[in-house]
């Protein structure tokens, strides 16, 4: 299940959605192969998302039954909350009807 709506997996998947996917992945604790596997990452990239999550604590990692595992802290549980909050404003006009206006990607919104 998908939170976010549609699926991206047919177009290019930014970094705050990964993030996310992550999160919701590691909510209630799991192994690092299955948030590889879920979140369709490869090696090099899930060691680059663990390790920049765990630094701004996102993530904690635990030892359960001698295995190393992620879960979501409750600031990477608020990051999730926020994250879901954002896409349904983008998602909705003043009348709270859904929007098929796509929102730029994050490149374009850089000032120079």
């Amino acid at each position: 299940m998908n939170p976010w709506g549609s699926n991206p997996s047919a177009k290019r998947r930014d970094k705050l959605y990964i993030v996310a996917e992550i999160l919701e992945i590691a909510k209630e604790g799991t192994l690092k192969t299955q948030v590889m596997y879920r979140a369709n990452l490869s090696f090099t990239q899930l060691n680059e998302y663990l390790n920049f999550m765990l630094k701004i604590g996102l993530l904690e990692k635990v030892e359960s039954n001698s295995r190393e595992v992620y879960r979501a802290t409750d600031k990477g549980l608020d990051f999730l909350q926020r994250y879901r909050e954002i896409n349904e404003l983008l998602k909705r006009d003043d009348n709270g009807y859904k929007n098929d206006v796509k929102v730029p990607p994050p490149h374009l919104l850089k000032r120079n």
